[in-house]
Formats: C-alpha cells, structure tokens, sequence
C-alpha cells in the first residue's frame, strides 16, 4: 500500500485527485498507476484502470488471476466490473468512498448476481493515510 500512496501523491502533484493503485503478482509490482483524468482528458484513466492496463501489457494477458490490487480509495463501478472481468485475486483499498464507491458503498457491483467473479476485498488498508491526502487534496481546492 505504500507504493501505492506514492502514486497517490504523484496525482495530487500532477493536479489529480490523488488515488494511486499498484497490482502485485508473485510479491512483484507488474502495474502501476495513479489518476490520470485530466491530464488524458480521459474519464476512464483512473488509477485502477491505469495499473489494469498497464499489468495486462507486461504480463500479456488480460486476465490477472493471480494478482493482488492495491488502491487508496474504494474502487467505482467502473473500475469495480474491470477488476471483475480481470479476474483480480484480491482487492486492497484503503479509504471508503460512500459517494462514489461500489464495492462496500454504493451498489456493490461484486454482491450483485450477475458479477461474474468476486475477488476477495480488504477494506480500511493504510485508511488514515489515504483519506488525509484527500481531504488535504479537496481543502486546498475550496
């Protein structure tokens, strides 16, 4: 999860929001990524889509059926269904997301009957950390 929060912190200096995610296999980081929204100007460049691509490409494959995600913030639908069709082992996340979330808050894509696969979910993973370079994040903005 520190690697991680160094991805988060990369976003909020890029002028991101500041989520960052890492995908292990094997005790080793085979992606990486952080928020990338506006940079792209691409609303799907999420960090989670970010480091799904970027772990597809070096394992060549699109299923990570032995890897592990790391993230700093609840994953939204969106990226929830992608871990699924991914076949992710197990999700880490720190910070929940009651308004955007979708894995404990909001519709909890993977409770749902016609989720394909349900990786394992930790929740609350780093948690204070997390939630402290949003709201630092968000403050400098208002």
């Amino acid at each position: 999860m520190d690697q991680a929060l160094a991805e988060a912190r990369a976003a909020a200096a890029a002028g991101e929001v500041p989520v960052g995610c890492v995908i292990v296999r094997d005790g080793q980081i085979v992606g990486q990524g952080h928020n990338r929204t506006l940079g792209e100007r691409d609303p799907t460049a999420h960090a989670e889509m970010v480091a799904l691509r970027h772990a597809a490409a070096v394992l060549g494959s699109d299923r990570l059926v032995e890897c592990d995600i790391y993230v700093t913030l609840e994953p939204c639908a969106m990226c929830a269904g992608a871990l699924s069709l991914a076949r992710v082992r197990r999700l880490y996340y720190g910070a929940a997301d009651p308004k955007g979330g979708a894995v404990e808050s909001g519709v909890r894509l993977f409770s749902a009957s016609t989720c394909h696969h349900r990786p394992e979910v930790y929740g609350g993973i780093a948690e204070d950390d997390a939630a402290a370079l949003l709201r630092s994040f968000f403050a400098e903005r208002r």
